[in-house]
C-alpha cells in the first residue's frame, strides 16, 4: 500500500481512465482507421503511467524536507520506504515507460517520436529538482505534460494514420484533442497554484519561490480566483457554440463541470485555511475528472440524437 501511495495511484488511475476514454469512449466510434491496434494503444497508456508514477516518486525524494513540514503523517520516502527503494522504483518504472516508447515509435514507423518519452521523463525530472523552486515556472510545467498526455493520443493514434483521404476528419479529431488539452491545461494549472498555497508554509522552508511566497497567501488566493474565470468563459462558450443542440451533454457539462467550478469560485475568494485549498484541490481534480469524461457522453449524445 506504501508503493501505491508514493505513486499516486489515483491519479493514476485517473490519467489512464483519460486516455482510454479517448480511444474507446469516442475515437472508436469514428469511421476512421487508427494506427495503433488496441493492444498496442493500451502499452501507450502504461507508458504514460510508468513515466508518470515515476515523476511521482522522483518528485517525493527532493520533497522529503517539505513534506516532513506540509504533511508528516503522510511522508512515504523516507519513513516507510527507503530513499534507495524510491530510487530503484523510480528508475525502474522510467525505464518501462521510456522502453515502451521506443517500441511504439517504431510501430508507427516514427523512431523519432521515441524522443517524447525521454523528454517527458526528463522534465520530470527537472521539475523535481530545481524547476518547481521557479516561480511559476513549476506550475506550467506540470500542467503542460498533463495536457501533453492528451496531445500524445493524436501523435501517436491519428498522426501516423492519416492519409489524403481522411485529413480533414483526422483534423477535426486532433482539433478535439487540442481543445481537451487546453482546458487539461487551464484546470491543472490552477490547481497547482492551489496546491502551492497549502504547502506554503513547508515551501517556504525549504527555500523555494512560489507565487504565494512571492506575493502572499492571499494574495495569491485572489489570483487563482481571478484565472477560474478564464476556463469558466471558455467552457461556456464552447458549450453555446457546439454544443447546445446536444441537449444531454449540456446538462452534463452544467451539472458537473461548470456547477463545481462555480462552486470553486466561490469558495477560493474567502479560503484561508490549508484545509480549504486542500478540499478545493480536490474539487478541481473532479472538474478535471468529468471534463474528460464529457468526451464520451458527446459521442453517446450524438448516437442518441441520431
Amino acid at each position: 500500500m506504501h508503493y501505491l501511495k508514493l505513486i499516486r495511484y489515483q491519479n493514476l488511475f485517473m490519467l489512464a481512465l483519460m486516455q482510454l476514454v479517448f480511444r474507446f469512449g469516442y475515437f472508436q466510434f469514428e469511421n476512421v482507421t487508427l494506427a495503433l491496434q488496441d493492444w498496442q494503444y493500451l502499452l501507450l497508456v502504461l507508458s504514460s503511467v510508468c513515466i508518470a508514477a515515476g515523476g511521482y516518486v522522483i518528485n517525493d525524494i527532493f520533497d522529503q524536507g517539505t513534506d516532513a513540514i506540509n504533511k508528516p503523517s503522510r511522508m512515504t520516502v523516507g519513513k516507510s520506504i527507503s530513499e534507495s527503494q524510491a530510487y530503484n522504483l523510480y528508475v525502474g518504472l522510467t525505464i518501462v515507460g521510456v522502453g515502451i516508447g521506443f517500441y511504439l515509435s517504431n510501430v508507427i514507423s516514427k523512431p523519432g517520436f521515441a524522443s517524447i518519452f525521454v523528454l517527458i521523463a526528463a522534465t520530470l525530472y527537472l521539475y523535481a529538482t530545481s524547476l518547481k523552486q521557479m516561480l511559476l515556472i513549476g506550475n506550467v510545467i506540470v500542467a503542460l505534460l498533463l495536457s501533453f498526455s492528451v496531445v500524445i493520443i493524436g501523435v501517436f493514434d491519428l498522426y501516423p494514420a492519416t492519409v489524403p483521404d481522411n485529413k480533414q476528419q483526422m483534423g477535426i479529431l486532433f482539433s478535439i484533442l487540442l481543445d481537451y488539452a487546453v482546458f487539461a491545461f487551464m484546470i491543472n494549472f490552477i490547481r497547482e497554484i492551489a496546491k502551492d498555497i497549502e504547502d506554503n508554509d513547508g515551501d517556504f522552508n525549504q527555500g523555494m519561490y512560489t507565487l504565494p511566497i512571492a506575493i502572499g497567501k492571499s494574495r495569491a488566493a485572489k489570483t487563482v480566483f481571478a484565472l477560474s474565470f478564464i476556463p469558466l468563459a471558455a467552457i461556456l462558450y464552447y458549450i453555446n457554440s457546439y454544443l447546445l443542440n446536444l441537449y444531454f451533454v449540456t446538462i452534463y457539462l452544467l451539472l458537473f463541470v461548470v456547477g463545481p467550478l462555480l462552486f470553486f469560485i466561490v469558495k477560493i475568494y474567502t479560503a484561508n485555511a490549508t484545509k480549504d485549498f486542500k478540499n478545493l484541490s480536490v474539487v478541481l481534480k473532479w472538474i478535471l475528472f468529468f471534463g474528460i469524461l464529457s468526451s464520451a457522453i458527446i459521442r453517446i449524445n450524438i448516437k442518441y440524437n441520431a
